[in-house]
C-alpha cells in the first residue's frame, strides 16, 4: 500500500479583512494625534496592506513592515522577545543578525479562530503607543469571532 503525503491547509488574512484592521488602527492613531505607520502582512509576511499617515517619520515605513513580519514569521508578539532574550547572552547577541526580527513592542500575530493568517505592525511613537494602535486594529476581529 502506497502512502501519500497529504497538503496541510493554512489560512491566510484576506485583503478585505487586512484593510479593516488598518482602517481601525488608523482611527487609533488619528484618536492619539501622532502620525503612525502601518502595516498589515498574510502569514507568510507579504505586505498585504500599508498606510503611512501623513507626517509619519520615515524610518517607521520599515519598522512598521518588519514588526509585522516578525510577529507573523514568529506567531510571537514583538514585544515578548525581550524578556525570552535578556538573560540568554548567546541568543542576545545572535539574534541581531536575524534579518527584520523586531525585538520590542508594536508587533502582533493576527489569528483567526487561534490559527495565525497574519501579522500587525505599527511604528511612528514610542512602542507603547504603536501596540496601542495594534490592539485597536486587532478589535475587528474579536468583532468577527463575537458575530
Amino acid at each position: 500500500m502506497t502512502e501519500f503525503v497529504k497538503a496541510i491547509e493554512t489560512k491566510s488574512i484576506s485583503l478585505e479583512l487586512a484593510n479593516k484592521v488598518l482602517d481601525a488602527a488608523l482611527v487609533k492613531g488619528k484618536e492619539m494625534g501622532i502620525p503612525f505607520s502601518i502595516a498589515i502582512v498574510d502569514r507568510t509576511g507579504n505586505l498585504k496592506a500599508f498606510a503611512a499617515m501623513d507626517g509619519a517619520p520615515v524610518l517607521s515605513l520599515d519598522i512598521a513592515q518588519n514588526k509585522a513580519f516578525s510577529a507573523a514569521a514568529y506567531n510571537r508578539a514583538t514585544h515578548e522577545w525581550y524578556d525570552r532574550l535578556k538573560d540568554d547572552p548567546p541568543l542576545l547577541h545572535g539574534i541581531v543578525h536575524t534579518p527584520r526580527l523586531v525585538i520590542f513592542g508594536g508587533g502582533y500575530p493576527i489569528k483567526l479562530d487561534g490559527e495565525l493568517i497574519g501579522g500587525i505592525g505599527v511604528s511612528g511613537g514610542h512602542y507603547t503607543h504603536d501596540m496601542q494602535v495594534c490592539e485597536a486594529g486587532l478589535e475587528v476581529l474579536q468583532e468577527i469571532t463575537q458575530g
